[in-house]
């Protein structure tokens, strides 16, 4: 029988907190701002296009979410956008990044769980400044036993923040909403992965599920996560112990 795991990192956006329907409505905010110049349709095909490409500058998160918006209106208005209207647009990025954050239905009962059966490490991806301001805002802090906030989540990013932590790669778990994220790199690097599924999914996110992955499970929550993970053995895993010179398990790590 699948044993335990020694370390279980976690997800942030849509996992933890609502992430995904505040960029939506933002969208739709900017949608409305644009109608003059294209209709949603136009705008949305040339936002992925621009966000796509910001992505390796940028960077992930509301900041360069804003400034996507600001060079897509630039570039649908033919330069003509009026600065009341780019005004709006930095107003409703501000919006974003100041959104009250609440945790997810059951997280808060499930993390202690969770923490229970092995050390929790957060994993997640974006600006630094705003993540490490959704996770205080959130009041979930206390439930980890590091933070780790990566440019890019890689097979090789999961291996070094679980060797920083102490686990060998096939000891470890890795949970979240992002089948391209969460899942395929860390079943990459030779740990396992949980899909905890949100009903909305960024398009940059979208990846096909390993069904039949001998790594993969998919729960309905971290309740559930929690369930099925209270019902394994605990085994002995090998670790690989942190290395002098690294951050200790409490600090954000560079990761990426």
């Amino acid at each position: 029988m699948t044993p335990r795991p020694t370390l279980i990192g976690l997800d942030a956006d849509d996992t933890l907190w609502h992430n995904e329907p505040l960029f939506r409505l933002t969208h739709a905010r900017f949608d409305a701002l644009l109608a003059p110049w294209a209709d949603a349709a136009a705008v949305a095909a040339h936002l992925a296009a621009v966000e796509r490409r910001n992505l390796g500058t940028y960077g992930y998160g509301a900041k360069g979410f804003t400034l996507s918006m600001i060079e897509t209106a630039l570039d649908l208005s033919h330069r003509q956008v009026p600065g009341a209207v780019l005004h709006e647009i930095l107003a409703a990025g501000r919006e974003l990044m100041h959104h009250p954050m609440e945790p997810l239905p059951g997280v808060a009962e499930a993390l202690p769980r969770l923490a229970a059966i092995a050390p929790l490490v957060l994993i997640t991806k974006g600006d630094l400044f705003h993540q490490e301001s959704k996770l205080a805002a959130s009041g979930l802090g206390r439930f980890f036993h590091g933070v780790e906030i990566v440019s890019e989540k890689t097979a090789d990013t999961y291996r070094r923040v679980f060797a920083r932590h102490g686990a060998a790669p096939e000891a470890t778990l890795m949970a979240g909403n992002s089948v391209r994220s969460d899942i395929l790199p860390a079943l990459a690097a030779g740990g396992r992965a949980a899909l905890i599924p949100y009903p909305l999914v960024w398009e940059h996110e979208a990846a096909e599920v390993p069904h039949g992955h001998a790594g993969f499970v998919q729960c309905e929550s971290l309740a559930a996560l929690a369930d099925w993970l209270e019902g394994l053995p605990t085994v002995a895993h090998p670790a690989h112990p942190a290395q002098p010179g690294q951050a200790s398990p409490a600090q954000p790590g560079a990761g990426s």
